[in-house]
């Protein structure tokens, strides 16, 4: 696989991005989740070589890019401003979205901000945020909590305690090289990095889009693990709030699909892509 990886200036930081493919194929942008990076969409763009332009984000305060001071610069009007202005730099007109977790409502974010360029949307295990103001209030004192442990434990401690929440159990059942994979990655992270992001973009602190996703014209896959029942009642709710959308939900898999059954995660997408040609969908 041709890759190159990029350290692009915007807006006052340095974004890493990973680029595979052709300037003239479709193109696919993908962001990760929380303590993610563009290593989490590797094996996902070495299947799908050849076929897309596949751009992978590393989000403010993740991987490569840029660790701001300053927690209001990892709000959603900043990450969303951020990623215009890249896709701008990249010249990137129109694109499918695809976003894991974290990533998916920075996509939805994106997307209710700049909907000029997204021709279509994928979301894999993501919601719209909280519907009102006294969760959100619950949630950033959560999200202000746990940012805290990460900077007064350091992040080995805080890894050893984010693999081990529910949300993740299924991922146990992965081959261990995976397993070290992911924690790798998670390990690679600045302890920094994701207590402001945990402050700036956590579920808290973002604004709820249920109302906005009515307004969404572009086509919307979305993607979920039977094992995630959280995430598969909330993208059952979103799909009834699209004007255009279908759910998948992936048996055996939990919150991260493109990890756990990273085949199928790769036929939905190719699946949704032809859907675009108006291709129809098996």
């Amino acid at each position: 696989m041709h890759m190159t990886e990029q350290m692009i200036a915007i807006r006052g930081i340095n974004i890493h991005v990973e680029i595979d493919g052709d300037e003239h194929l479709p193109a696919i942008v993908f962001l990760h989740g929380f303590t993610g990076s563009t290593a989490t969409w590797r094996d996902v763009m070495r299947r799908l070589h050849g076929k897309y332009r596949m751009i992978a984000i590393d989000l403010t305060g993740h991987g490569q890019t840029s660790v701001p001071e300053e927690a209001a610069r990892y709000a959603m009007e900043e990450q969303t401003a951020d990623l215009e202005a890249l896709f701008k730099l990249l010249a990137l007109d129109r694109f499918t979205l695809v976003g894991y977790s974290m990533g998916g409502r920075v996509a939805l974010g994106y997307t209710v901000q700049y909907p000029k360029r997204v021709e279509s949307l994928v979301l894999e295990s993501a919601s719209p945020g909280l519907k009102t103001e006294a969760e959100r209030a619950v949630r950033r004192e959560s999200d202000r909590l746990l940012s805290a442990r990460i900077t007064n434990e350091g992040l080995s401690k805080f890894v050893d305690f984010w693999e081990g929440i529910p949300l993740f159990h299924s991922q146990k059942a992965l081959p261990e090289e995976n397993r070290k994979l992911i924690r790798k990655e998670r390990l690679g992270q600045r302890a920094e990095g994701l207590a402001g992001s945990l402050n700036g973009i956590g579920t808290g602190s973002q604004p709820s889009y249920w109302e906005s996703l009515k307004t969404i014209l572009a086509s919307v896959t979305l993607i979920t693990g039977e094992i995630d029942g959280k995430f598969v009642t909330i993208a059952r709710e979103m799909e009834h709030m699209f004007l255009s959308a279908r759910h998948v939900t992936v048996p055996q898999a939990g919150h991260a699909v493109h990890v756990e059954k990273p085949e199928k995660f790769v036929t939905i997408i190719e699946e949704h892509m032809k859907s675009l040609d108006g291709g129809e969908i098996e």
